[in-house]
């Protein structure tokens, strides 16, 4: 009867404690975050720098400054929090993000979320109890957990840097196709790159993956998607097929072969480096480029880097291995088909 009772409360209170809602609905509403503060910084700044325009310097600052802030607030939005606790989560996301980077901002924020939840509009004096509450719960964890999560994603990241620099073919096929696929996934492969600071040859590998999955299954679903359908997926995202991929996981193949191609090709042929903000994002948006030519600043070799990694090969490879897997019988008509 107690457990009835409790599992009643949280219904009420709309918490939810599942894998979905933690590690797929928040971790994706972190990648929201980090886009409206420190991966549109990280262009303003990469333009300002370029063009000598001072202003889009100041703004591309102002976003930055406010990463924390905005993971917190998406992180809340993501777990349904009420007013007082989606408001209060700003300054959880900024201790959180402040200690911990990305990740200790996720864990602090969605605990604190959770807490408010709990006791919003449960007292006569709400205004005060919500977010104090979930302030004082998320500023705590942060200064618990942060340290310690921090120090274990620099370590990761330091660790898959370096064996990226050590083995640049065998971790640009892994480290391009374990992205690329983490980029098509609900999940945001975005946050992952720049929880662990992936930046280097290691960055170059993850920008070939996730591009390999975006140009890959636009150029694959062509024929059934048609320029809406290239354009959704090639400049926006290739968790679209994300859908279709569970009816059959097949159409994946090209795609995450291609990325395996693409990945120690971007190592050892272009010798192309991002920085964290670039790596996970492929051409959503063109960030990825982006991210390499502020890594690189510039020459033939990173032009023609981006060209053929980026968008050649991953079309041509693609191309190739879908009308393969098309004769075979494993691609059949209407298998990418999107509802756009």
């Amino acid at each position: 009867m107690e457990l009835t009772g409790i599992k009643a409360f949280l219904k009420k209170k709309n918490v939810n404690i599942t894998v979905q809602t933690y590690l797929i609905d928040a971790l994706g509403a972190m990648a929201f975050g980090l886009f409206a503060s420190l991966l549109i910084g990280t262009i303003f700044a990469t333009i300002g720098e370029k063009s000598g325009i001072e202003a889009f310097q100041v703004i591309a600052d102002y976003a930055k400054s406010a990463t924390g802030a905005a993971l917190g607030v998406a992180i809340a939005y993501a777990l349904k929090a009420p007013q007082l606790v989606l408001f209060s989560a700003a300054t959880v996301g900024i201790a959180g993000n402040a200690l911990g980077g990305p990740v200790g901002a996720l864990v602090s924020t969605v605990i604190a979320t959770e807490l408010g939840k709990l006791v919003s509009k449960e007292t006569r004096v709400d205004i005060l109890i919500t977010p104090g509450v979930t302030i004082i719960s998320g500023v705590l964890i942060a200064q618990f957990i942060g340290p310690g999560v921090a120090k274990f994603m620099d370590g990761f990241g330091m660790m898959v840097k370096t064996a990226t620099e050590m083995q640049p073919f065998f971790m640009g096929i892994l480290v391009s196709a374990l992205v690329g696929i983490a980029l098509t996934l609900p999940i945001s492969s975005a946050a992952i790159c720049i929880a662990l600071s992936l930046d280097g040859l290691a960055g170059g590998a993850a920008t070939a993956g996730c591009c390999a999955q975006m140009i890959g299954f636009a150029v694959l679903s062509f024929r059934e998607n048609g320029v809406g359908g290239l354009l959704a997926q090639g400049l926006g995202t290739s968790m679209l097929q994300m859908g279709n991929i569970v009816k059959n996981p097949r159409i994946w193949i090209a795609p995450t072969l291609a990325s395996m191609i693409t990945g120690p090709i971007a190592t050892m042929v272009f010798r192309l480096t991002n920085i964290p903000a670039g790596s996970g994002m492929g051409t959503c948006g063109l960030v990825g480029p982006i991210g390499i030519y502020t890594s690189m600043g510039g020459g033939t070799n990173m032009w023609l880097g981006i060209l053929f990694v980026c968008l050649l090969l991953p079309a041509l490879l693609t191309a190739v291995l879908g009308e393969v897997l098309r004769k075979i019988g494993w691609i059949k008509e209407g298998d990418l088909t999107l509802d756009l």
